[in-house]
């Protein structure tokens, strides 16, 4: 493909507010020529994959958890009725648009119906002993997730081709198809029979293919899906549209008039973020659009007229700073404590084979001569299975859990003395006592570990000090106005 275009990414909150899609993002004030030379990969409605999987924060288990847990009772059909209910619910909310309800509703039933039909032909399969349920379960997650996505792509191709755009369904989602193809292989076959000169494509933000998208990815999957067709498409810019700008600071937290937009930053930055669990783009996903030397723009959906934020592998702030305060407020600190393995330089390599084992990713960690400490995402539960295997791994360790959150300072150039010594200085006022900080030599973020209930106190201090004072005193010494961009 030697056009010259864009792939855009739609989240599921911004998908859900549809009619502000179409007009700040897809219509705007745009000539019918300057509609095309865009690919648009859409995510499932807002709360939708959360009906078919889980609920993202609380676990709550939707179809896929009913289905996995339970194998006496057939809760999992309920969820689904109640997905197909949501799913036709929301039809009729975009019938104003132009939507053709019957058309709609029946693409929602012939899926619907068709993972039900699957999921009973798999449970009678696996009464039989011959074959495990658990053998087949990431093929049943892929599945539904694959559901929420085609019918959010659907739909937008429908209510398009209403307003005179020459919109196209490019489904990947693998419904009905015999075999799985390599991803690459796959995106590179569609595309090849499409002109974005002359055709929209929306996209499914679920790609099936032979190497398993849930598997590596779980619900990463859509920004995977849009860093791939950027790359293979050659697009010139990937924009990630979503329901809020990329800030200095959580605004919900720090106040909306204290924060704004970054405007520039690099992908080291945005690492350090999707490392936190911040949604600027999956790691993996940014590797690749970085390796292709291809931006990303993250722009807010509601504010169509700001440039947002520009993501590339060059940037780097010219005046010494703190981007981004950023941090999650529950953590799992998970310490070993061993005195009897003092000198042993293998012991980080034997905890971390635990940790593998589980499957359990580290946000961050310590470690002095006796003691390690690793800082988890995980519900206690499995904290709880991981720390029994400890035990029995180092039976003389003494192994603990514990509840704190971890708060960061990031930015593309920090390499000046002082911001460790503003930071802990802003937290000793604000009366916050620091369990443990880091900071690595690339200096790009520095990271504290508070108490739990310390969060919300620590994360405001530290962007009071870090980014407001500093922009203030900017603005100051130049005239320019408050927290400029």
């Amino acid at each position: 493909m030697k056009t010259k275009h864009t792939v855009e990414k739609i989240g599921g909150t911004s998908m859900s507010r549809f009619s502000d899609v179409l007009q700040n993002i897809i219509l705007g004030q745009r000539s019918p020529e300057d509609l095309y030379h865009r690919i648009f990969v859409v995510s499932a409605y807002g709360g939708i994959t959360d009906l078919l999987l889980e609920h993202k924060k609380t676990r709550e288990p939707g179809v896929y958890g009913l289905f996995a847990n339970d194998d006496v009772s057939w809760a999992w059909g309920d969820a689904l009725n109640r997905v197909a209910e949501r799913m036709i619910a929301i039809n009729a909310e975009l019938a104003p648009l132009g939507l053709d309800l019957m058309t709609a509703d029946r693409f929602v039933r012939e899926r619907i119906e068709g993972a039900r039909s699957c999921l009973l032909d798999l449970t009678r399969l696996c009464s039989f002993g011959h074959f495990q349920l658990e053998e087949h379960l990431m093929t049943v997650r892929e599945m539904l997730s694959a559901v929420g996505e085609a019918h959010s792509a659907f739909n937008t191709v429908q209510i398009l081709q209403n307003y005179g755009i020459n919109a196209r369904l490019v489904d990947l989602s693998g419904w009905m198809e015999e075999c799985a193809l390599p991803i690459d292989e796959k995106i590179q076959s569609v595309f090849s029979e499409i002109d974005v000169t002359q055709e929209m494509p929306v996209v499914t933000g679920y790609t099936r293919c032979k190497e398993g998208l849930m598997a590596t990815f779980d619900r990463g999957y859509s920004e995977i899906t849009f860093s791939k067709v950027a790359c293979l498409t050659g697009a010139s810019e990937a924009i990630i549209h979503k329901e809020f700008h990329l800030s200095s600071g959580d605004p919900k937290l720090m106040g909306p008039e204290n924060v704004a937009p970054m405007g520039r930053t690099s992908y080291d930055v945005a690492d350090q973020l999707s490392d936190l669990g911040m949604e600027a783009i999956h790691p993996q996903a940014a590797k690749g659009l970085r390796q292709a030397g291809i931006p990303i723009r993250v722009k807010n959906t509601f504010e169509p007229d700001h440039p947002g934020t520009v993501i590339d592998g060059q940037y780097r702030s010219k005046e010494a700073c703190v981007e981004i305060i950023a941090g999650r407020e529950s953590v799992l600190a998970i310490e070993i404590f061993d005195q009897d393995r003092v000198g042993y330089h293998d012991r980080e390599a034997a905890v971390c084979d635990v940790f593998r084992r589980f499957r359990m990713q580290s946000i961050a960690k310590n470690l002095n001569a006796n003691t390690i400490i690793h800082y988890v995402d995980s519900s206690l539960k499995r904290a709880n299975r991981l720390t029994e295997a400890l035990e029995e791994t180092f039976p003389g360790a003494e192994v603990t859990i514990r509840k704190v959150a971890l708060i960061a300072a990031i930015g593309s150039n920090m390499k000046v003395p002082g911001f460790l010594a503003k930071a802990t200085g802003a937290l000793l006022e604000a009366g916050v006592n620091i369990l443990a900080v880091q900071q690595s030599m690339r200096q790009v973020d520095m990271q504290f570990i508070v108490a739990e209930e310390d969060y919300a106190r620590a994360a405001k201090a530290l962007h009071k000090r870090l980014v407001e004072d500093e922009a203030h005193k900017e603005n100051a010494a130049t005239g320019a106005g408050a927290m400029a961009p």
